[in-house]
């Protein structure tokens, strides 16, 4: 048997290759599995982007200098076991490679998770190393599979954001800017944000790309959408908040620079990877300084109030108010569109690095599935 990858080079990030090895031996512990199916949104590009920084390139090393496989969020199945613990044939949830297959090393199993004990992953954020097992995982609906790939990720840092802020008290501020607004992790967050328009005063303005606006407006779920250059359409001395899903410099600059009153800014990610490095982006900004926002620093927060079963319950809650909302039969904001085999893998690698694309519609990509026909 052998493993197909899709290699990125960590430098740049438009230059890929296809890698095929020979399988070794399984040692004892371990699995191989089948990644079925996996989602490619602009968060993997932000994963891309900040590998270095944020150590996202270590999870599945390539073993070659300069090239890495960018982390994905999809399904698979085992095909090989010397695990006692975890059967051929079972169903996972979790973070692969961009690969055809992949080798895990199960550890502290439950009914409905396990966490991959390789050695190198051992110092990585345990919420990355954790796959769930979907025949008891409280989120798992086989008929959802393509959502859950595509949103799940997604809306739980959504749902963190959200919660984040209000453990924040928003800093102070009613008015919330999203940059990136028809992003789903953007989206997401909105649609949290929005259910505290009527106890809570919060405003939730949709910031976008003038092709996006319509799709914005139709969600339901932001009080205004307005283009980037429209800034100044809000007043000046508003107390807000910047969310920015973009990581555009120049416009973190403008906002910094025109909202006398700004709160806070976190930066969420980069969907405007050309943007990313532009010389000085995040330098000599006024007024609050740009945080990163880390979504396992929430949670790990959360679950040592809350505990582990009742921030379960609250996620699991809101994921499938969200998912109601995303499938409504009116107006569905998001389908899926399947591409198989290496070259569909490339092709749909470039059109979301570059930013192309409509956003009702998500990549679900396989590559140990061949296209038809082929």
């Amino acid at each position: 048997m052998s493993t197909t990858s899709l290699f990125i080079r960590k430098d740049q990030l438009a230059t890929t290759r296809l890698h095929t090895a020979t399988d070794a031996p399984l040692a004892n512990g371990q699995v191989r599995v089948r990644i079925d199916s996996f989602a490619l949104t602009s968060n993997n590009i932000t994963y891309a982007a900040f590998g270095d920084a944020m150590s996202y390139w270590q999870f599945y090393p390539t073993g070659e200098e300069g090239w890495g496989s960018i982390p994905v969020w999809g399904f698979a199945s085992v095909v090989q076991s010397l695990n006692p613990g975890v059967a051929v044939g079972e169903r996972l949830y979790g973070y692969w490679p961009m690969a055809s297959g992949a080798v895990l090393s199960p550890g502290r199993l439950s009914p409905e998770r396990f966490t991959d004990m390789a050695e190198h992953r051992a110092a990585l954020p345990a919420v990355y190393n954790q796959y769930f097992r979907c025949a008891s995982d409280p989120l798992y609906t086989a008929d959802t599979e393509d959502l859950q790939a595509l949103l799940r990720p997604l809306f739980i840092t959504s749902w963190l954001i959200d919660d984040f802020m209000s453990d924040n008290d928003f800093f102070g501020a009613k008015t919330l800017l999203l940059s990136s607004a028809s992003s789903k992790t953007a989206y997401g967050t909105a649609f949290q944000l929005h259910q505290r328009h009527e106890t809570e005063g919060i405003e939730v303005i949709g910031l976008t790309s003038p092709g996006n606006v319509a799709f914005c407006e139709s969600l339901g779920c932001y009080d205004r959408v307005l283009t980037y250059d429209a800034l100044d359409s809000i007043a000046a001395d508003t107390p807000c908040v910047y969310v920015d899903f973009a990581g555009n410099g120049a416009l973190r600059n403008a906002i910094h620079g025109r909202f006398t009153n700004l709160k806070y800014s976190s930066s969420i990610g980069g969907t405007h990877v050309e943007q990313l490095a532009a010389k000085g982006a995040g330098k000599d900004l006024a007024g609050p300084r740009a945080t990163l926002f880390f979504a396992p620093a929430q949670i790990k927060k959360r679950t040592g109030e809350w505990g582990a079963d009742e921030f379960g319950r609250r996620m699991v809650a809101a994921w499938h108010q969200f998912l109601g909302a995303v499938t409504d039969a009116k107006n569905p904001w998001l389908h899926a569109e399947h591409q198989d085999g290496a070259d569909a893998v490339q092709a749909a690698y470039a059109h979301v690095l570059a930013g192309k694309g409509d956003p009702r519609t998500g990549h679900v990509l396989s590559l140990c599935r061949q296209p038809a026909g082929g």
